[in-house]
């Protein structure tokens, strides 16, 4: 199986926690294709942890029968007849990051568990980590499990980016990888997460993307952590950096009770399209010195990105309480645009549609506290 641009769907950790059933996953699933989620490109609904029974039987994984009557292929098969396709949970380590069951050492009797029900997507946690066996190893085994199960099933890492992941994460078959530790639905979480991706999106490639973690966009609930949530301008950053940097959108938010300022941000097709852009070129800062040294921490940076029909992505965010301005905030020469090009960019913003034309070879805004831009630019004359 080879995946060439990022993945896009929903998983149930982030809202509904242990709190999940068949028929959240039915009524999900049916608002993911009624809202024109899955026509945005939102095709995966993955289960997250808590949904089997805490012991195996007869060797293998099952349904806790109070939350799955039916079974999971039962739940597989109705995701799959509303044209979506159909993710599960387990973790590498000894038991699950909620204490069920897990796959370690069972690796190839759970691929064929899951081949056999259907499944599409494995996310594959990493608590409880045997301290005799290295994580590569661990992965290398579920990579091979899966590989040889059967079935295209896309395999999610989820390391949180410890054991230096990058280093080793493309020899085990992983589509995709976390390079952090869980977000919460509050602006310091994700702050944090925001600022630390740029020694990690260099390993970033096709069949093999960085993962951010499922985005917090229209999130109402905290899973009763108390978390503050986020403002409007905050979820539209969270949204525009992650399709900036090419990462998987999977969305954690409950899609049966959208309001229209999430719908508006998550079906914004224009900025789906810098995510999914064919070529996923990496993205690369554009301000600051050693940019891609493992302790650059930057509270506001600017990203941009080559597309395949020669235009750029250049997102401007400010992750910082107060303005952020300068007069040569791009310079287009750092994009390969030098003064002798006779180029300029031709520039438009994704969230208001205003268009703008980079002059002296170089663009310059004010981006308000907490918020972003988010542009597309074709190269013209002068």
């Amino acid at each position: 199986m080879v995946v060439n641009v990022p993945p896009m769907g929903w998983n149930s950790w982030n809202t509904f926690n242990k709190n999940i059933n068949e028929q959240l996953i039915r009524d999900t699933a049916d608002k993911m294709v009624s809202e024109g989620l899955l026509d945005c490109g939102y095709e995966y609904l993955v289960i997250d942890d808590c949904w089997a029974r805490r012991s195996r039987v007869d060797g293998k994984l099952v349904a806790d029968p109070e939350k799955f009557p039916n079974g999971i292929k039962a739940v597989a098969d109705y995701v799959h007849s509303k044209g979506l396709k159909f993710g599960i949970y387990s973790c590498a380590g000894m038991l699950t990051c909620a204490g069920y069951p897990s796959s370690y050492d069972h690796e190839f009797v759970d691929a064929a568990t899951f081949a056999e029900w259907g499944v599409d997507f494995l996310k594959y946690d990493y608590c409880y980590k045997p301290q005799t066996v290295s994580g590569d190893v661990l992965y290398k085994r579920m990579g091979a499990a899966l590989a040889n199960c059967g079935r295209d099933i896309l395999f999610s890492a989820c390391t949180w980016g410890t054991d230096e992941t990058k280093k080793w994460i493309k020899t085990t078959g992983a589509h995709m990888w976390r390079y952090s530790g869980d977000i919460e639905n509050c602006w310091n979480s994700l702050k944090d997460i925001s600022m630390r991706p740029n020694s990690s999106i260099k390993y970033s490639a096709p069949n093999c993307f960085c993962d951010l973690d499922m985005m917090t966009v229209g999130m109402k609930s905290d899973n009763g952590k108390n978390m503050t949530g986020c403002t409007e301008d905050e979820f539209r950053l969270e949204f525009s950096l992650w399709a900036m940097l090419g990462a998987p959108l999977m969305m954690g938010c409950d899609v049966r009770n959208l309001d229209d300022s999430a719908r508006s941000i998550l079906m914004n097709r224009d900025v789906i399209a810098i995510d999914r852009d064919p070529a996923c070129n990496q993205a690369f800062p554009l301000i600051g010195k050693n940019r891609y040294e493992d302790d650059y921490k930057r509270e506001k940076v600017v990203y941009a990105r080559l597309l395949e029909n020669g235009d750029y992505a250049i997102g401007i965010f400010n992750l910082s309480d107060e303005d952020f301005f300068s007069f040569g905030l791009v310079q287009l020469d750092t994009l390969g645009l030098n003064e002798g090009s006779g180029k300029t960019l031709l520039m438009r913003e994704l969230w208001t549609g205003e268009t703008v034309k980079a002059e002296n070879g170089v663009y310059g805004s004010n981006v308000p506290p907490h918020s972003c831009k988010l542009f597309r630019c074709k190269v013209v004359d002068i």
